[in-house]
């Protein structure tokens, strides 16, 4: 190591044995003037204290060197830093912030001194000075200016080569970046501009930084080239362990390192002003990326504050890119849970449809892609002598098959196409895997207008559910009421083309035409009548699984007497002792959230929380906003490995209202059942259900087709993983459980 030689030790020890306080020549520095034996004293000093060795001597000499010009080198100044920070520490977290006064004014004193040093160790002491300052000693600020100046300083330009803290090694994401693109990172101009995208340490850039990100991109020689590169590089980096300089770190796998995530989150905003077709969507990988949960699943996502700066710049977009960004902004919920990304989703879609002047639901069915089908529904790709078709069937039915020069439909590539159009094969395939996902992310949003209780005027119904390529094929499958007297009267029925547009055809086969002026909505059991209903299920009796979701038969859940006279809260799903793993993965599906159980602090119980959908037809600042709660504790049943439940308890379940004029910020309140709209609380009802009959450690009797399939596709395992793991399956097939097979 750089300055570690025999007379370190000596020195060390004569300056302890020193006895005056001289702080220009302090008694028991070594004899030499010469400043590389100031120098090997001072690192000698530094290691001592690192050791928590005569901490007050060797303190005050290291005081009086760090006021010295020693002319400090790199190496030197970097292994100073190193012994503070990060893998090769020889001080720990607790206390290095004891003996900080001490400690980081010489490693500061060499990086000033030195040609370079290490600006992502810097940049973390300047956190820790900022913390001390605050919650301890104001001189510590004189510390973080001293930071701060260096890290203003300019960054030593060397052709050819990138600086050390740009793609740093402290992750796996930059040193794969660096051997993956060498030569774009070469490039006139480019290392100014990553540089100025490594400033961001915030998920909002400000003004001035974005006006000076759109100058450096101009003048970087395959700017826009290099953006897109690393964006890929990050959406398809696996979560993993990083080098961790931050002392309050959790040490839990990520996706990069904070010097790279900081040069990331300036990358997304910088691709906001490079005019091409990739940019939303590289932008949105990386949002599904990074917000999704560790291991495919949960609330802590593979990197927050790069899932957090992704949605913002979704928000961003504007023009014709704005719809673009409001399919991915949809996207998204099914994927990530976690509750600061979540509310910064929700925030992203209010700023674009603000900007549209419609409501966020509005803009959302008028991104919806087609992928490239047609009217009927297909899409067809020439592979050779043969024809792929991607098509998708009611009710949301996906199929890819080959055709034949002879006509005949193939289900699985031929020989030929497999071996001479390999690459195109590989494309359209992934075309099936992206129309399987928008598939199911509109049956989820058909869904939610269903609880929701939202109206179209016909018009729009027409454009953008019925005649749909992909969301029609489940909108012709389900059933519609339409009014044409400002809803005074509804009549139901199946969509029916007829020469002149649409018509709902009736249970008794009459149809009704969907004039003009009509407003339409999704039929629900709980605003039929009881005759109305046995009607409909009669009809549709043996073909339930036409549907996309359960409909029809759709249970219900109005006010028990009991619920009538307590008022504010509901005890009929009380006391159920439940799996946990697969009740938490039931939960996060379904969109509930909140705190793990588990012998950890505040394990105890948690207070799960879905925020209910608001019909789609009403603007954000208008209205009510529900949401429901739902109180589970643990059971003492012994945890798993990692510390979570393996039983909890069902409580009480309760609803809260805020108004929509106060926005996502605004308080609060509990309501009476009686308050709540009866869409809602059904909803609410039937999810919590559907959470007992499933995951209960107790025996049932038969139940809904829909409880019966998630109960048969999980199974119970010995370890709190793999019950984790089957319940999150479990969870799925619930909701897709009337799909078709």
């Amino acid at each position: 190591m750089v300055g570690n030689t025999g007379n370190t030790v000596d020195a060390a020890n004569t300056v302890d044995a020193g006895s005056t306080g001289d702080t220009e020549n302090p008694v028991g520095f070594p004899d030499s003037p010469d400043a590389a034996g100031r120098r090997e004293s001072a690192l000698a000093l530094h290691r001592r204290i690192c050791r928590r060795s005569d901490e007050e001597t060797a303190g005050r000499a290291l005081d009086a060197l760090a006021r010295q010009e020693l002319g400090w080198s790199t190496a030197e100044s970097d292994l100073l830093l190193s012994r503070l920070l990060g893998r090769d520490a020889e001080v720990a977290p607790h206390e290095l912030l004891d003996s900080f006064p001490h400690l980081v004014p010489i490693a500061l004193s060499a990086a000033e001194q030195a040609e370079d040093f290490d600006r992502t160790r810097v940049r973390a002491l300047r956190g820790i000075a900022e913390h001390l300052r605050v919650h301890r000693d104001a001189r510590f600020a004189a510390l973080r200016d001293r930071m701060d100046a260096l890290l203003r300083r300019p960054v030593p330009s060397v052709p050819g080569r990138l600086p050390r803290h740009l793609l740093d090694g402290l992750d796996d994401y930059g040193p794969a970046m660096r051997a993956a693109h060498p030569a774009a990172l070469k490039g006139a101009g480019t290392v100014e501009f990553l540089n100025h995208c490594a400033t961001l340490h915030r998920p909002r850039a400000p003004r001035n930084w974005r006006k000076r990100s759109a100058e450096l991109l101009v003048r970087a020689e395959g700017g826009a080239e290099v953006v897109r590169l690393l964006l890929e590089g990050i959406a398809a980096q696996p979560a993993h362990r990083v080098h961790e300089l931050d002392p309050w770190g959790m040490d839990v796998p990520t996706l990069a390192a904070a010097g790279n995530t900081s040069l990331v989150r300036g990358l997304l905003w910088a691709a906001l002003d490079v005019d091409a077709d990739w940019v939303v969507p590289r932008v949105g990988a990386v949002a599904l990326h990074a917000g999704t949960g560790l291991g495919g699943s949960g609330g802590m996502c593979r990197s927050r504050p790069l899932a957090t700066t992704a949605v913002a710049v979704l928000g961003a977009c504007g023009d014709a890119r704005g719809e673009e960004a409001v399919q991915w902004l949809g996207r998204l919920p099914r994927k990530v849970v976690n509750r600061t990304v979540a509310k910064g989703i929700a925030k992203a879609l209010e700023e674009v449809s603000a900007r549209s002047g419609v409501t966020p639901s509005m803009l959302r069915e008028r991104g919806v892609a087609t992928l490239g089908l047609d009217g009927r529904g297909v899409r067809e790709t020439p592979l050779g002598a043969y024809t792929a078709e991607l098509s998708v069937r009611e009710p949301g039915t996906v199929a890819l098959a080959f055709r034949s020069p002879e006509g005949r439909l193939l289900k699985t590539a031929p020989k030929e196409v497999r071996e001479e159009h390999a690459e195109e094969l590989k494309r359209v395939r992934a075309g099936l895997r992206e129309l399987r996902t928008l598939v199911a992310a509109e049956r989820s949003r058909l869904e939610e207008h269903l609880a929701a209780g939202t109206g179209w005027p016909a018009e729009d119904w027409q454009r953008y559910y019925v005649d749909h390529p992909v969301t029609g094929t489940m909108a012709r499958a389900l059933l519609w009421e339409v009014a044409e007297d400002d809803g005074e009267r509804w009549t139901a029925g199946l969509p029916e083309r007829t020469g002149g547009g649409w018509a709902l055809a009736g249970a008794d086969g009459t149809a009704r035409p969907v004039g003009p002026g009509a407003r339409l909505r999704l039929w629900h059991p709980l605003r039929a009548g009881g005759e109305e209903v046995a009607e409909w299920r009669a009809a549709t009796e043996g073909r339930e699984e036409d549907q996309p979701f359960r409909q029809v038969f759709r249970e219900m859940y109005p006010l028990t007497p009991a619920e009538w006279a307590t008022g504010s809260s509901s005890h009929r799903f009380a006391g159920r002792v439940l799996r946990y793993g697969q009740a938490r993965a039931l939960m996060t599906e379904r969109g509930w959230t909140g705190n793990h159980l588990g012998y950890f602090s505040d394990g105890w119980s948690s207070e799960m929380t879905k925020e209910l959908p608001v019909p789609g037809d009403v603007p954000a600042a208008e209205g009510t906003v529900w949401r429901a709660r739902l109180l589970v504790e643990l059971v003492d049943e012994g945890a798993s490995r990692d510390g979570v439940a393996r039983l909890c308890a069902t409580d009480r379940v309760w609803f809260e209202r805020r108004s929509g004029a106060a926005g996502a910020r605004g308080a609060w309140s509990e309501a009476a059942l009686t308050d709540v709209p009866a869409l809602a609380l059904s909803e609410a009802f039937r999810d919590v259900d559907l959470f007992v009959q499933v995951a209960s450690t107790e025996p049932r009797a038969a139940g809904t087709a829909e409880t019966e399939t998630a109960e048969s596709e999980t199974a119970e395992s010995e370890t709190a993983e793999s019950e984790t793991a089957e319940s999150a399956k479990s969870a799925t097939e619930t909701e897709e459980a009337a799909a078709p097979r």
